[in-house]
Order: C-alpha cells, then structure tokens, then sequence
C-alpha cells in the first residue's frame, strides 16, 4: 500500500488558517505580555485577524474547488456568502467584546470570593476572551463548509467548546453566569453525542463518511432505508440543537440571559450562520433525493417552533429572555428555507442570516448600555420611558425590534417575504401560513417594548443609560445603518447572494 499524501490548497484555506494564527498568537500573548497591555494588544490582534481573514474570503469569493482539502471541505459561492457573513458580524461583536466591564476579572474564582474581590481591586482584566472567540469564530468557518462528517464534528466541536468557556465569564450575577455555562455545556456534550450516533448510522447506510458518497447512497437507493432515517434524524438533533429550534430549544433562554451580553450577541448571530449553512448545504445535497423522507417531520418543527418561540416571548420579563425566545422564533422562519429546497429558498436563507445576524449583534449592544449601580438591567419593567431618557438609543432598538417583526423598510420584512415566496413556491403554503401567523403574534410583544419605551413615563429607580463607548457605538450605528439599507435598498445584495450562491457537489 503506497502512501498518498494530501494535497492542500492553502490559499483556499487561508482565511481559516489566518484564524486560527491569530488566535494561537493571542494565546501567547496570555503567556508573555505584561497585564497592562494585554486588553490593546489582544483587542488589534483579533480585529486585525479578523479584517485580513475577510480580505482572503473577498480574493476567493469566484473560485470553486471540491478538493481545497483532500476533499474535507468544499469551497464554493454560499460557503464563501457564509464565511463572509460570519467574519463580518464577528467583526462587529468584537467591538462589543472589547468592553471588558463585561467580563469577570478572574474566572478561575469562586463568585464572592477574596480571591475575586482583590483580582477586581487589581484591575485585573479577562483577555482570554479575544483567542477563545477566535477559535469559535475558525470552528463556524469551518462548518459550512465541510464535506465529510469528520470534518463536520471538529468544526462543531471547535466552535462550541471556547462559547462554553465564554458563557461563564460574565461579571456580575457569576452564579448565573456558571449556571448558563455548565447547562450549555451538559446538553451540547447530549446534542454531539447524538450527532456521533447520526454519524456512525449514515457510514453504517454508505459505507463512507463523506458527503458525496452519501449521497450516491441516497440516489443509487443501495442502502437500508432504516439506517438513512436514523442516521438523519440523530444528525439533524445536532444540527437543530445549535440553531435552538423545538424541542431543542430548552438552552437558550437560559444561556442568553446568564452569559455575557456581548458573548450572548455573537452566540445568537454567527452561531446561527454557521450551522443554518451546515444544514443548507446538507439538506440541499447529500439528502436532497431523499426529500420525502424528511421534509414533513422538519415541517412540523419549524411551525412548532415559529409558534412557540412567539408565544412564549409574549410572557417573557426580561430583555435576554424575550430576545432569546425571538431566537427560537426565527430559527423556525429560518428552516423554512431549508425546506423550500430550491434556488430562491438558498438565497433567502443566506440573505436572512446576515441581515438577522447584524441585527440581532446590534440589539444586543443597546441592551449592554442600560444599567444601574449593579450593572445591566434587564427587566423589562424597568426600560419604562427609555425614550424620554434616551431618545436616540431607544429609536435604534426600535429599529432592531421592528426588523425582527418584518415590517416593511427594515431587512426583516426583505428576509422573510423572499423566505415565505421561496417556500410558498415550492408547495409548503401550510408551512407559509404558520411563518405569517407566527410573524403576526410575534409583531405583538416587539411593538408592546416599543409602547413601554415612549409612552410610558420613566420611573427614578436608578436606571440609566450609559454613554457608548466609541466601538459599541460603532456596532450599533454599523448594524442600523445596514438594517435599514437592506429594506429600503436590498436589490444588490440579493442580486450578489443570487450569483453565487450555487452548491457544487
């Protein structure tokens, strides 16, 4: 037997690659720069990583390859939308990140502790942050564009194990903070090990682990059909996990609020990009053929979870929470597009993402600035008359809260018509008809915050409204500006996703 070694194109990779350098120079920095210069220096790394790993995906974007990796990894126009998509809101979550006030200043402490309280008298401050979300963000890069299962569990191993770590690093409430963490980290480790079984049932089905020659299973029809339904109904409970839909959902209302507010922006964002691309690039090629054996059961999760996450949101109290069930929400609207199955439901999906993902980044900055004594303040009984306090914050996350209902001149409404029209084409109109009810029940609770923000007189309880840093400010003005050109101004993106975005197999 000859020894074949691998041929790597190391251009193609490069954007990942460049990640990854960052992120291990980060780590040496950890070792070996002086406290005082860490937050600066880790802060120009990433946002430098970050920038220069963006300019490779632009100097990619025509070029098509199914073996960048030895086959592992497939580089074509959506994984190249996706990648962009992921660094882009990285970028502006890292402007968020960068304001450690967020952050505890020693993790390893116990919540309280003597320990604690003189790292904090120090000033002592957590970088760690900057590698750990740099490795997140090389693992989301990475999994859209996988082409072999093996490939796909690193890569979803890589960005979830440094956004467990993340959630526990939260200032203030720590206990919550860990209890967010420790959850996250219990039922992922559940989600992966079902994702495992998935695995070993589809090579069971194959007799490969890649996606091609799964695929070729699935055409040909030479496997047991048994094996195929198990192998995709374990795979898509990992998948389902990390997006939060129904009934894997249980996570997110928790993690959101106990993590960071920052990292809990940057989880719900880019996560969602990267494993919605996992699974469009899945669903769309390696079980395409095999459509009638998973479209009804996906079906019925996505309007379960259009409705539930409406629902529920309606009772929620606090800010995170409301955000997180809106999550759960969108996840549903988003696997509409998965199961459109067809050219307008690809670019639909690849459009709400980014626009969602801006968004939500954005929303997610205005809620940091709001604060009392304690820190932030998350009650939403609490932001009574924040437009009389603060009239230009509260008009932005208006903004941000109308693009996630979908009204028209906001990239929500943009989103979800072009993913409704894309399913409605394709014959799911009872799919169609659960989104639009769902986005009617969901307007309700969005425009209910936006009631209690101007027409409700403030209440002097301490709360306030903190003047944004020049990075936050950044992100927020970056995010609205971009939610609105993307309703009013959408056509050249569209037409941009519309090029590209075409799987080759």
């Amino acid at each position: 037997m000859v020894f074949t070694p691998p041929v790597l194109n190391y251009t193609l990779l490069s954007p990942i690659l460049i990640l990854l350098g960052g992120a291990l120079i980060g780590v040496l920095v950890e070792a070996f720069v002086s406290k005082a210069l860490r937050p600066i220096t880790q802060l120009s790394i990433t946002i430098g990583t970050l920038l220069l790993s963006l300019v490779q995906v632009w100097k990619i974007r025509n070029e098509q390859s199914l073996t960048a990796a030895a086959g592992s990894v497939v580089i074509d126009g959506p994984a190249v939308l996706l990648q962009a998509s992921i660094l882009i809101i990285a970028i502006i979550s890292v402007f968020v990140i960068a304001d450690t006030d967020h952050f505890t200043a020693l993790a390893a402490s116990l919540p309280g502790s003597d320990e604690e309280r003189h790292a904090v008298q120090t000033g002592n401050q957590v970088t760690e942050v900057y590698p750990l979300t740099l490795f997140a963000i090389a693992g989301m890069m990475l999994f859209p564009i996988s082409s072999d299962l093996i490939t796909l569990f690193v890569a979803l191993e890589m960005l979830s194990l440094p956004l467990y770590l993340m959630a526990g690093l939260s200032r203030r409430r720590r206990l919550a903070s860990q209890e967010a963490a420790l959850k996250y980290f219990l039922l992922g480790a559940f989600s992966s090990a079902f994702f495992l079984f998935g695995m070993a049932y589809l090579y069971g089905y194959s007799a490969s682990v890649t996606f091609a020659g799964i695929r070729e299973s699935v055409v040909g029809g030479s496997g047991n059909d048994v094996l195929l339904l198990i192998g995709m109904g374990f795979i898509s409970i990992g998948l389902l996990f990390k997006v939060g839909a129904v009934p894997f959902h249980a996570w997110s209302p928790d993690v959101y609020q106990g993590a960071p507010t920052p990292v809990t922006g940057f989880m719900a964002a880019a996560t969602k990009v990267a494993a919605f691309g996992a699974m469009l690039r899945i669903y769309y090629t390696v079980f395409a053929n095999a459509q009638w054996s998973w479209t009804p059961l996906l079906s019925v999760i996505a309007i379960i979870t259009m409705l539930f996450g409406s629902l529920v949101a309606i009772a929620q109290r606090d800010v995170k929470r409301m955000l997180a069930y809106s999550s759960i929400a969108h996840a549903g609207f988003l696997l509409v597009g998965v199961i459109a199955l067809n050219k307008a439901g690809l670019d639909a999906s690849i459009f709400y993402l980014f626009a969602y993902g801006v968004a939500t980044v954005g929303a997610f900055a205005i809620v940091t600035l709001v604060r009392d004594a304690g820190g932030e303040v998350t009650d939403l009984n609490r932001w009574k008359g924040l437009g009389k306090r603060s009239p230009w914050i509260a008009s932005t996350f208006a903004g941000f809260l109308l693009a996630f209902a979908g009204i028209p001149l906001t990239s929500g409404f943009i989103g979800k018509f072009s993913i409704f029209s894309a399913a409605y084409e394709s014959g799911a109109k009872g799919v169609v008809i659960a989104g639009v009810l769902s986005s009617a029940i969901a307007a309700f609770f969005y425009i209910r915050v936006i009631v209690l923000m101007f027409f409700t007189d403030p209440v002097q309880d301490g709360t306030s409204v903190e003047l944004p840093s020049v990075l936050t400010r950044l992100t927020i003005i970056f995010s609205i500006v971009v939610t609105i050109a993307l309703g009013v101004y959408p056509a050249p993106l569209l037409d941009f996703i519309t090029h590209l975005a075409t799987f080759i197999r």
